[in-house]
């Protein structure tokens, strides 16, 4: 008896997966509990543990797109044992000896019929100048994603620059004791999270979406962290950011940043953002107008610190400057809210004792 290995349902709006790598070969003895498959859908990685314990048999293979539901292998109860070898005949030197027939090769009857793959593999030319190969579930997502916020938005950037001088100043002032306090490391993105917090109380029509003919107004702050990975950008959400100190969310930072590495990032962790934060600057973009993330209304840009020569008291310094670039949907937010937004964020983070302090 078998036990089949199926897709699982990964939420209402996604129909198919991709087979992204197999952990066990065909034919391997496993246990329950061992990870055997990771399938990638629009959204999330999803590891697939054995749920008995057997001999695996591979149904689809990597690259492989598969519907939900489908069947991807099976687990054969019992294990495999390794076929005797076969006797050796011992030489003869008799004219008259003729050599033995060839065993029969029986061919090896498939229990449960296989569907052939739906996606070929990569298709190069002739001059191997090209390669062609089907775009994975995660990356459809974010190119339609993308494209319905340009057609749905009307979109307009507004940008100013921050002096980091104070906020450096104050990590590595606090950094020691914050490591041996709370475990983790004080960053940047916290205080930009913080900062996010207060100009959204300052500007609450930042804090709302257009639904119909309606303005839907958050009374939260839920602010989306955007994070590149090899398979593409998501975005995790950091929850009631509002009430969390530093350390809390430094730790939701550094927790999902780990997720999203090993792939185990799910659904839930991506949904229900009122704002988020796009930090382009680890790549070591120095200006960029992001596309927000819809049905959000506004997403803030940050991108790399660069020393740069600035007039401070009517004399020039050379300052670690970072450019912020804020995208908002121009038919609920106006200008002046807009401005004022970048401006409140840009006050926090040059005076970020009052962030830590709450003042």
């Amino acid at each position: 008896m078998a036990t089949e290995i199926k897709v699982p349902n990964a939420g209402e709006s996604i129909t198919s997966a991709i087979i992204s790598a197999w952990h066990k070969q065909d034919g391997d003895a496993v246990s329950t509990g061992d990870v055997l498959v990771t399938i990638d859908t629009d959204k999330v990685s999803t590891e697939l543990a054995a749920e008995a314990s057997g001999t695996l048999e591979i149904g689809a293979q990597p690259s492989e797109e598969v519907k939900i539901g489908a069947v991807i292998g099976w687990i054969k109860a019992g294990a495999t044992t390794p076929a005797p070898a076969p006797a050796v005949a011992p030489a003869t030197t008799s004219a008259s000896a003729k050599p033995a027939p060839a065993p029969l090769e029986v061919p090896e009857l498939t229990v449960v019929p296989r569907e052939p793959s739906e996606v070929p593999p990569p298709v190069g030319d002739k001059a191997g100048r090209l390669t062609r190969k089907k775009m994975t579930p995660l990356r459809r997502k974010i190119a339609t994603h993308l494209l319905n916020a340009q057609h749905t938005a009307a979109i307009l950037t507004t940008f100013n620059e921050v002096d980091m001088t104070e906020v450096m100043n104050l990590r590595k002032l606090l950094q020691d004791s914050f490591v041996a306090r709370h475990g983790v490391k004080l960053g940047f993105m916290s205080f930009f999270v913080k900062a996010v917090v207060e100009a959204l109380h300052a500007v609450p029509t930042v804090n709302a979406r257009i639904e119909g003919d309606e303005i839907v107004t958050h009374h939260f702050c839920d602010i989306g962290v955007a994070v590149g990975t090899e398979k593409g950008l998501v975005v995790p959400v950091l929850r009631g950011c509002e009430h969390k100190g530093f350390a809390e969310l430094e730790k939701d930072i550094t927790g999902y940043a780990a997720k999203a590495k090993e792939g185990r990032i799910a659904i839930e962790d991506l949904q229900g953002g009122v704002f988020t934060i796009s930090n382009g600057g680890v790549y070591g973009s120095l200006l960029s107008t992001p596309i927000l993330n819809p049905p959000q209304s506004a997403i803030l840009g940050m991108h790399a610190i660069q020393q740069r020569p600035v007039a401070v008291n009517g004399k020039v310094e050379i300052r670690p400057m970072m450019y912020l670039a804020l995208s908002y949907d121009h038919r609920l937010i106006d200008g002046k809210e807009a401005v004022t937004f970048l401006l409140r964020v840009k006050d926090c983070i040059e005076q970020p004792a009052r962030l830590l302090l709450g003042a």
